[in-house]
């Protein structure tokens, strides 16, 4: 484990948290056209009225395990692997419906982290 990847897993952790819990209901400028929070963007993405929360519950639930991981290590390498297949699925889906390139910006980084955390743990 090395400095980077810890300050990766407290990156996406707070990130996570912020975009989940803190403003799950209010616009952003990464959101896909029209979209006023995340139920909302969702719908955009063409998924079901619960996919939203199934999601946010996940990705609440792996930022939790990233921080765990800190303290023990055999959690990051999974929580980060699952984290990113959760941003590569969110840049996809940026892609299916037309944004422009800097609204998938930010998944972009999270799975460039989440990678960056699940080599320093497995190397």
């Amino acid at each position: 484990m090395t400095a980077l990847a810890i300050a990766c897993q407290i990156i996406i952790a707070l990130g996570i948290y912020n975009v989940w819990l803190v403003r799950r209901n209010r616009p952003s400028a990464y959101r896909p056209e029209g979209a006023q929070n995340i139920e909302e963007e969702f719908a955009r993405y063409g998924l079901p009225g619960w996919a939203w929360i199934a999601v946010g519950g996940a990705k609440v639930t792996l930022a939790t395990a990233l921080l765990i991981g800190i303290a023990v290590p055999m959690v990051a390498p999974w929580a980060a692997g699952l984290m990113a297949l959760f941003m590569l699925s969110a840049v996809v889906a940026h892609v299916r419906v037309s944004d422009p390139p800097m609204k998938a910006v930010p998944a972009l980084l999270m799975l460039l982290m989440s990678t960056v955390v699940v080599v320093a743990y497995t190397v």
